[in-house]
């Protein structure tokens, strides 16, 4: 094993359990997994187009990141980050405006390793190891403390992660409580998994994750809206991941294929 690799494991990880972290490193293409990451993974493929799928949540992220910048936003707050690959939040937005600040947070720890090696001679951004449904301790984090300023409007990020909170968790309060955080201005971007496109593929893609480190739950529009609150929705609204604000006009095939919906909402 090569110096390199040594550090993206950090001692303790259990290679033989799946997390989604390192799934969706592999299906983006990513080398941060191991065998029992491909071996779910290559599972999913067989009920969901789970290529198409992490395809789209990542470029749906590109294009909310491009977009919160255009609204003057400068800091953001990127909750279940996940490993990072090619387009990361503070890649796009430092490009766009190099005093950009970035915070991630993942309670996966090759996620967490990866993004601080990635991430060493960064002063605008830094990764923690947090569970997002802490929402007091990831705001009391000495880093969050350093780079971002809750008193002034911040881009909170939560794609692709709500749907690894069970209902027990109550995923609709912890939302409530980063949105009460937040300055007026400030944006929440979601996406999820959901039922609403292929139940039967979904409802399959529940049993393939069922013993991995991160169990499923997809919801439905309405479940998944309630995550915004008060907070105005960004036109068109919550769509499938390819229906927001696209680059290029959407084939009927992304937008079939997606079955991840998105939405940004804004403070008033």
């Amino acid at each position: 094993m090569t110096e390199a690799a040594i550090e993206w494991v950090p001692t303790g990880v259990d290679e033989e359990v799946p997390s989604a972290a390192r799934v969706y490193d592999y299906l983006l293409g990513g080398g941060h997994n191991f065998s029992a990451d491909r071996g779910l993974a290559e599972n999913l493929l067989k009920v969901l187009p789970a290529r198409d799928m992490a395809r789209l949540n990542r470029q749906y992220l590109d294009r909310v990141v491009r977009y919160l910048i255009s609204q003057g936003i400068t800091q953001f707050l990127d909750l279940g980050s996940g490993i990072p690959t090619v387009g990361n939040v503070h890649e796009v937005a430092q490009k766009i405006n190099p005093a950009a600040r970035v915070v991630y947070v993942d309670n996966e720890a090759v996620a967490v390793a990866h993004s601080e090696l990635l991430l060493r001679d960064n002063q605008n951004a830094a990764a923690i190891m947090a569970d997002m449904r802490a929402p007091v301790t990831i705001f009391n984090n000495p880093e969050v403390r350093r780079l971002l300023d809750f008193s002034q409007p911040l881009g909170l990020l939560m794609v692709g992660v709500v749907q690894f909170v069970p209902d027990d968790d109550d995923p609709w309060r912890m939302a409530e409580e980063y949105r009460n955080k937040l300055a007026s201005g400030s944006y929440l971007a979601l996406s999820a998994f959901t039922f609403d496109n292929a139940p039967e593929g979904m409802q399959a893609a529940i049993e393939v994750f069922k013993n991995s480190r991160d169990p499923i739950y997809p919801r439905t529009h309405a479940d998944l809206l309630r995550m915004f609150g008060d907070f105005d929705l960004v036109d068109p609204g919550l769509v499938y991941t390819p229906e927001w604000r696209p680059d290029r006009p959407v084939s009927p095939s992304d937008a079939s294929r997606s079955n991840l919906y998105a939405g940004v909402g804004v403070k008033r």
